[in-house]
């Protein structure tokens, strides 16, 4: 326990609250356990981890911080007296200067001193007051040598003297003293209460996703799942699934190391339900209709609590029963006010049941929920019908509002639950507010999976189309498909779609908020400068020597100039010397010829000249005197000539070295592959790979085993072991629309595979296959018309939705096998649009976690977690493209590009953004990312303390924007838009010629179309004709018929 400081501050406010109570117990009747008496004795002892909750452990959290077993606590009326080991009473020894006097017992190893040490405080106990009254809590039973020492002290105590000590329990008293929350308590609440929300969040997702999927999952797995996202990492200092957490409010200001779960979450469904908290998950597979859950998160010893009721294509008597359930729950809330009686709160919630639906009174739980703190369940704080306690302002009370034992209208024979459970701070006046979120509104639990059936006239069969599968959106807002946060509309959304008012202004909104999130985060990422990793971004000076002795050097007797391309190094004759110089040190080599003579001039790299077009090469000792150039004179022009072809080549080679060992730099030697020892891995076969091994293609198998996953070729020699440790994603894309099924995996860190490095690994194989052709069989003697091609494209959709099925059912098999590192993600292409990201126009569609594109290569995977902002360039009336920027919030990578997307997709390209909280602006013209870059990352909190991305325009109001769209970006790209090194990110058109690039940046500027300017075009020429006087007659004809109509 060495490193440990205790909160003296803490100590002393709480243990002064305690002994006031203590002195004034007379004049409160929850604190009568405590009039007259003459000690409080806490004695905790060996702890059993199989015991979670005591008062006795609570109460030395609540007083210290820590839980502190084998040590005793005695609260006498002028003092606190600690009886611990050595260690312990070393840490306890930090109160000493506390306003409320402290005496620190220490034990030692001699069993005849311990106990005269504790005869001594025996006798300080009956020596105080009347010393006959002492109050324990006796429903904590510890075990150990520390208690056992303790009962032996004060049986020898009451021998001598003669007497006993008679014994009350102080648990109701504590309750009540430890029951209202101070601030720092509540912000505790608070930060556990958002943690189990967003755990909740996850359970959500995963239960719609697999009662959609109808994937077969138990009760039990299902709750391992939810648990296993709390799991932390390997220095206990943060969370394992770092992705997940990070889009929760506030995660940078949780320490994960003090959260932990605090039970198992309890999830029911197919008919069996308990509302109890002592329930348990079942094996039981999940099933569709009524669905309870609740899970708690503990976080720095206290607890939140939070459980939901999802409906699976409800009955209107459910959902009439949910919405009542609702009603109740806020009638609760209203009633916990402070100096409620919380048997009052129980019988007004009876009361309302009573008067709206009497039906449902017999099947209300027991008690509606209790008192919660660093104990989950504070049983003296019961809201039920026998409780006499009155609510305190600050108190955290866990809501718990059921019917159990419904019968279900669908399900005959069948029962079914509602259950609703929040964790709610008591305020000093007003409804007590809820601390945990989630959606819990009928908008949001009840999903419709199933087919509607249409019952409207025939006349308006085109006005609604059959719908399948939807689902009622998270929001709330609107109706439609949902897959996670993404809102899927209807198939025609392209076609002329716009957003209405009321969306605009709530992408309006939630940009606003997400801008100022993201300002505020930057700030906090970057208060201590550097650049948010904690590493130093300034150039390292790389050290290189061409020869380490003297005698390396060539023999040069004659001292000529000479080129050593296997130490890549030039040696030059100096006064004498042969001096060599690394091809490190040499910026370029130029020769001139002057008459008979020609010069070779060999410049050098030296401080202050900036090498390449983004950064300036560093020095170890800049001030160091450097030699800028050497020139040398010959007549032999031939010999000059191969020395300056020499000299380039060298520096090529050497410039090629450096950037092929850059690319390779975070290149990755995965783990050994674990095969599967006893049976045959499950196997995928006949499947093509890319990027493919050497020599021809041919189809290989793909394995499942231990540790990872193993394509094999036929050639037993070229295998790609792929480890779910470096597995950052996993698709599966359906070949609905495409000419291939496929499983790909995006990489953690890159690998090689042959000679090629990867990041990205794909498993395809084709739709459509030629050998299928039955077109000249012989059924086509006996059939005429179309008969046999709707049998061949019959059977073509059946082929296709068995690939579908095995392709997907192979990647959750992985995803199971890999111990849910990841998750199955499939794209959404009712959300896809077209765009440029590399050089060809694509679909890029959005999946749950990230924006792909998977049926081309160069693939293009975004994981939106990592996306910085997004803003949207050429966004101006009249213009038919507009460019999507993703800025990452690694600085130091290249923003990524996507151009030419239409302008149609604008609003949708928006909303999906807006929904997946990714801050997004906009601009009428391109701005240079280079320079904006730089800037960003010379110095990131000076940025963003100057405003941050606000120069962008985003979040602000339309005036705001307006303004500085007409003042223009100190970024705007003038001269020239973002180029980068990498051919990657440049659009497919920035290889047109000059004019065809000045012509259509004048009609985008112009904001005209093709047809307008034709028009003007051909009026020009009319004009021009007549001043001729060349117009033909048939032309002044067409012209005056024209002015005739």
């Amino acid at each position: 326990m060495s490193g440990i400081e205790l909160s003296v501050s803490q100590f002393e406010e709480r243990t002064s609250k305690l002994l006031k109570a203590w002195k004034n117990a007379q004049q409160d009747e929850e604190l009568q356990s405590l009039v007259g008496v003459d000690a409080v004795t806490i004695v905790v002892g060996d702890l059993d981890e199989a015991i979670t909750y005591r008062k006795s452990t609570a109460l030395q959290t609540w007083l210290l911080g820590y839980e502190f077993p084998s040590t005793i606590m005695i609260f006498l009326p002028e003092k606190v007296i600690f009886i611990a080991s050595s260690a312990k009473a070393k840490l306890l020894k930090q109160l000493s200067g506390s306003s409320v006097p402290v005496e620190v017992v220490t034990k030692s190893k001699d069993a005849a001193a311990n106990a005269d040490a504790l005869k001594a405080v025996v006798k300080q106990i009956s020596q105080s007051q009347e010393g006959k009254r002492i109050a324990t809590l006796p429903k904590d039973q510890f075990s150990g040598k520390t208690v056992d020492e303790w009962a032996a002290a004060v049986k020898a105590a009451s021998e001598e003297e003669g007497r006993t000590f008679d014994e009350v329990d102080a648990a109701p008293a504590l309750a009540k003293i430890m029951a209202p929350k101070d601030e720092e308590e509540l912000k505790t609440h608070r930060q556990a209460s958002r943690l189990t929300s967003h755990l909740l969040s996850h359970f959500v997702d995963r239960v719609t996703g697999y009662i959609d999927a109808e994937k077969k999952v138990t009760h039990e797995q299902l709750a391992d799942m939810v648990e296993r996202k709390l799991e932390k990492n390997e220095d206990e200092t943060g969370p394992k699934d770092k992705a997940f957490w990070s889009k929760m409010k506030g995660w940078n200001e949780t320490e994960f190391g003090l959260a932990d779960i605090v039970y198992s979450p309890i999830i029911q469904s197919g008919g069996t339900y308990d509302l109890r908290t002592s329930a348990e998950s079942n094996g039981k597979n999940l099933q569709p209709g009524v669905i309870t859950a609740s899970l708690g998160v503990r976080y720095k010893n206290y607890c939140s609590n939070v459980g939901r009721t999802i409906c699976i294509d409800p009955h209107k008597e459910q959902e009439a029963n949910y919405k009542f359930l609702l009603e109740l729950q806020n009638e609760v809330l209203a009633k916990l006010t402070p100096g409620t009686p919380l048997r009052d709160v129980h019988a007004a919630a009876v009361k309302f049941i009573k008067a709206k639906k009497p039906e449902l009174e017999s099947h209300l739980t027991k008690n509606l929920g209790f008192a919660s703190g660093i104990e989950f369940r504070e049983s003296a704080y019961l809201i039920s019908g026998k409780t006499t306690r009155t609510v305190q302002a600050g108190m955290v009370f866990n809501v718990a509002v059921g019917f159990a034992d419904l019968k279900d209208p669908v399900k005959k024979g069948k029962t079914y639950a509602l259950s609703l459970i929040d964790t709610v701070k008591v305020v000093p006046s007003g409804p007590a507010v809820c601390l945990t979120e989630g959606n819990k509104s009928p908008n949001d639990v009840m999903l419709f999976i199933k087919d509607e059936v249409e019952e409207v006239p025939k006349k308006s069969k085109a006005a609604s189309p059959n719908k399948s599968a939807q689902r009622k959106s998270t929001s709330g807002a609107a109706n439609g498909k949902v897959a996670g946060t993404k809102v899927l509309r209807t198939k025609t959304r392209n076609e002329g779609r716009e957003l209405d008012d009321t969306l605009v202004n709530k992408i309006k909104e939630h940009q606003k908020i997400l801008h100022a999130a993201k300002q505020e985060e930057g700030l906090k990422r970057f208060a201590g400068g550097g650049d948010g990793k904690g590493e130093d971004n300034d150039k390292v000076f790389r050290k290189f020597e061409a020869y380490k002795r003297e005698n390396q050097l060539p023999v040069n007797k004659d001292l000529r100039i000479a080129v050593d391309h296997r130490n890549q190094a030039l040696i030059l004759p100096m006064y004498g010397f042969a001096v060599p110089f690394h091809v490190s040190t040499i910026k370029n080599a130029s020769k001139t010829e002057e008459g008979e003579y020609t010069s070779l001039r060999i410049n050098f790299i030296t401080p202050g000249q900036i090498v390449g077009k983004k950064e300036e090469t560093p020095f170890e000792d800049p001030n160091s005197t450097f030699i800028r150039s050497v020139t040398f004179r010959s007549t032999d022009s031939h010999r000059f000539s191969e020395l300056h072809k020499d000299i380039t080549e060298l520096k090529k080679t050497a410039t090629k070295r450096a950037a092929e060992k850059k690319e390779m730099a975070d290149v990755i030697q995965q783990e050994k592959l674990q095969e599967i020892k006893g049976r045959r891995p499950l196997k995928l076969p006949e499947v093509f790979v890319r990027p493919g091994p050497e020599g021809k293609r041919v189809p290989g198998d793909l394995e499942i085993h231990s540790n990872g996953i193993r394509y094999t070729s036929p050639h037993r020699d070229q295998r790609i072991d792929l480890l779910f440790s470096n597995i950052k994603h996993l698709f599966f894309q359906p070949c609905e629309g495409e000419l291939i099924v496929l499983i790909h995996v995006h990489l953690k860190a890159p690998i090689m595979i042959g000679k090629k490095k990867a990041k990205d690994v794909q498993f395809y194989r084709e739709a459509s296959d030629v050998q299928f052709d039955e077109t000249g069989n012989r059924k086509r003697k006996y059939r005429y018309g179309d008969e046999d091609e709707i049998e061949l494209e019959q059977e073509e959709r059946k082929r296709r939705q068995a690939l579908n099925r095995e392709f997907k059912a192979f990647a959750e098999k992985i995803a199971e096998a890999s111990d849910d590192r990841f998750e199955v993600d499939i794209p959404f292409r009712e959300l896809g649009f077209q765009g440029v990201p590399h050089r060809t126009n694509v679909l890029l569609q959005p999946t749950t976690d990230c924006l792909v594109h998977l049926s081309d290569t160069p693939f293009t995977v975004v994981t939106l977690s990592e996306v910085e902002i997004a803003h949207l360039e050429r966004v101006s009336f009249g213009v038919k493209t507009f460019d999507l920027i993703l800025v990452f919030s690694d600085f130091t990578k290249p923003p990524l590009h996507i151009n030419v997307i239409h302008a149609a997709q604008l609003d949708n390209v928006k909303e999906w953004l807006d929904s997946v909280e990714i801050p997004l602006s906009e601009g009428p013209v391109n701005l240079n990312w280079s320079a904006i870059m730089k800037t960003v990352n010379e110095d990131p909190k000076a940025f963003f303390e100057e405003g941050g991305w606000g120069f962008l325009g985003g979040g602000e109001s339309d005036a705001g924007s307006e303004e500085e769209s007409e003042e223009g970006s100190a970024f705007s790209g003038e001269s020239d838009v973002f180029e980068d090194e990498s051919s990657d990110e440049e659009s497919d058109f920035s290889d047109a010629s000059n004019d065809e690039s000045e012509s259509e940046a004048s009609s985008i500027e112009s904001g005209e179309d093709w047809d307008e300017l034709e028009r003007k075009a051909e009026k020009a020429d009319r004009k021009k004709a007549e001043e001729r006087g060349d117009l033909s007659d048939d032309d002044r004809g067409k012209k005056k018929g024209k002015g005739r109509r």
